[in-house]
């Protein structure tokens, strides 16, 4: 067996940034930025007004007349030059008159007919929005970035219409065992759901790849050998199940015979002990138990930084955060040990019941607290690594 932090080196050098492609700006969110792109234009494009009210030229004072010469609203600037003892009426996001200084907000003047008076209240402005005060041309949204509405906002307003993302990782997700079902159909007495494939097509979708669900295998080479076709052009295969090294569990023989080179067999964490990573032809693979609970906490722990790394982005594996322990924390054993748990106000818990075939103790937990090897156990208020959900 290898440490977490060994399997995690060992995955990571299986994994490589994939190809960068052009995509629309309306497709980009959630998506990988592969290369900085550069502002197009000022914005603003023109010193603006940021309120309704008066543009004038120089110092203003309570009581001060001005005579309204024009009007500029966004959109429709103003096409003459503001002097002295001169206003335009101007509303917010119109282009300042040349020869204008500030904005007078309309709360801060008396209007009567074509001038107006400044009051005692007057502010002290400029009310101005500046000629490049958000960016300036060639300014630069720096990759990699995982790009967020508000990134797609900005690419907006610097006239970028199509993004250069990297392509997003294939994941082959297969399935292994004769007593498993597709949710939806009628299992045998002795089956049973086949649950585990669709959290994990959920995971990797939610982290920017495109999951392919193929046919469950069953316990049987050929089998194996022909879902094992159907994964052809993968970047990642993920296996579950039959990786262990029971009469049934034949996964790994037949990779074998494929000509899979392996990286690793099993990993000194709980829940997760048998775990397989290698390389097969041109993917990367990585054999997951097949418990549920095992299944989904590796998929947090190793799919979720081999993605990462594949879209190229950067700080692949989470720095685990520190909360205090609401309740006392027992001696744990030689391996790793990630025990879901749940967040309260003040801090966290883990669930009594641990045992890595319950997936509803996974589905209500937040977080999974890690222990280390050999903790002698905590007391309650201690602070201990942390992974949020």
């Amino acid at each position: 067996m290898i440490s977490v932090a060994e399997a995690l080196d060992k995955l990571l050098e299986l994994a490589a940034p994939l190809a960068v492609e052009e995509v629309p700006l309306r497709a980009s969110s959630g998506r990988t930025l592969a290369r900085p792109v550069t502002a197009r234009r000022d914005q603003p494009p023109f010193s603006a007004s940021a309120m309704d009210g008066y543009a004038i030229a120089g110092d203003a004072a309570p009581g001060d007349r001005f005579e309204i010469i024009g009007e500029a609203a966004a959109g429709h600037g103003f096409s003459g030059s503001v002097g002295s003892g001169q206003a335009v009426r101007i509303f917010t996001g119109a282009p300042m008159p040349e020869g204008a200084t500030r904005v007078v907000i309309q709360e801060d003047t008396a209007r009567d007919g074509g001038t107006i008076t400044l009051t005692e209240d007057l502010g002290t402005g400029p009310h101005v929005r500046a000629l490049g005060a958000d960016f300036r041309i060639g300014d630069t949204l720096h990759a990699p970035r995982l790009l967020s509405p508000s990134d797609v906002a900005l690419m907006a307003a610097m006239n970028i219409d199509t993004v250069p993302v990297t392509r997003r990782p294939d994941v082959a997700i297969i399935a292994t065992g004769d007593e498993l079902v597709q949710p939806g159909e009628d299992p045998g007495p002795d089956q049973i759901i086949a649950s585990n494939s669709y959290g994990l097509a959920a995971l990797v979708e939610a982290l920017g790849a495109t999951a392919r669900l193929l046919p469950i295998a069953r316990d049987t080479k050929a089998s194996l050998q022909t879902v094992f076709d159907l994964a052809e052009g993968a970047d990642l295969i993920l296996t579950i199940g039959g990786a262990s090294v029971g009469d049934h569990d034949l996964v790994g023989p037949a990779l074998a015979d494929r000509g899979m080179e392996r990286a690793f067999y099993k990993v000194a964490m709980r829940p997760g002990k048998p775990l397989m990573a290698g390389r097969l032809g041109d993917a990367a693979l990585i054999g997951l138990p097949g418990n549920p609970v095992s299944a989904m906490v590796c998929g947090h722990v190793f799919v979720a930084p081999v993605i990462r790394a594949m879209l190229g982005q950067k700080d692949v594996v989470p720095m685990p955060e520190q909360r205090p322990l609401v309740a006392d924390l027992p001696a744990n054993g030689p391996r790793q040990h990630y025990l879901r748990a749940r967040t309260t106000a003040e801090g966290v818990i883990a669930y009594d019941k641990q045992d890595s075939s319950l997936l509803s103790v996974l589905s209500e937990a937040d977080c999974l607290i890690v222990q280390p090897p050999g903790d002698p156990g905590q007391p309650a208020g201690r602070y201990v690594d942390v992974l949020p959900l």
